[in-house]
């Protein structure tokens, strides 16, 4: 199973959409499907069945141990990855519950790291892509994209999942494994 750890944002799907409008038939720029949005806070890879339990204990530990409470999660301003200037992904940052995602981030990579998952290499950016560059076409338009600041809404997170990930020729499918209540003190 190819999985990842995340946050939820699919109730923002519609103000995703939004925010994604300008960019739209911009050469080499891939919109990534906002029904599926959310925020990564660790890419596990491909897991064997037989570690599915221990990585699930972890999970429910590591959200435990973040002490976390259910918070609001605000979409807000763009960015690119790796840089503005050689762009491979598009995205919308995180204002009002960055704070929260990081500390669940930190706890779920201690966590996973403990099991023999490969560290982060970068500092962790808490993110929702909207897109993927293909190619440089259309760099400049993007860039100028950038510069723009949209405040595109929030929503409440409860919880945080573990999603399958299932490579198609129509992109990725994504279905939850398992969850994760946020019940911190």
């Amino acid at each position: 199973m190819r999985a990842f750890v995340s946050i939820g944002c699919d109730a923002l799907a519609e103000e995703i959409r939004a925010a994604r409008r300008p960019f739209r038939g911009v050469d080499g720029l891939r919109p990534v499907d906002p029904e599926d949005a959310h925020v990564t806070l660790k890419f596990l890879g491909d897991i064997p069945s037989e570690r599915l339990p221990a990585l699930d204990e972890a999970l429910s530990a590591a959200v435990a141990a973040a002490d976390v409470t259910p918070f609001d999660l605000e979409l807000v301003g763009y960015g690119a990855f790796p840089s503005r200037d050689y762009i491979s992904v598009v995205w919308l940052g995180v204002g009002e519950g960055s704070e929260a995602a990081t500390r669940l981030h930190e706890a779920v990579e201690e966590r996973t790291v403990e099991l023999g998952f490969d560290p982060e290499e970068h500092d962790f950016t808490p993110h929702v892509t909207i897109a993927r560059m293909d190619h440089a076409g259309g760099k400049e338009r993007v860039q100028e994209l950038l510069e723009r600041d949209p405040t595109v809404g929030r929503t409440r997170i409860e919880e945080v999942r573990l999603t399958e990930s299932t490579l198609t020729d129509d992109g990725p499918v994504y279905d939850t494994v398992s969850r994760y209540p946020l019940t911190g003190e």
